[in-house]
């Protein structure tokens, strides 16, 4: 499974050193989850890391 950002990323940078495997990178006008990269942190941690550090809730599951 992946993630995805939604439109309400306000480009904090706060997600994108939280990704072990660097699936987050800037879009054109927003960041955006490569879903070829993102393991929601399977294999390193227990839950995804980009989250909770996410200050508007932008992150979710991939529709």
């Amino acid at each position: 499974m992946s993630l995805q950002i939604t439109e309400d990323c306000i480009n904090c940078d706060l997600c994108v050193p939280e990704c072990p495997n660097d699936a987050i990178a800037m879009g054109d006008e927003i960041y955006e989850i490569n879903p070829d990269l993102c393991t929601e942190c399977e294999g390193f941690y227990d839950e995804p890391q980009c989250i909770p550090v996410c200050p508007v809730d932008s992150i979710i599951p991939l529709s």
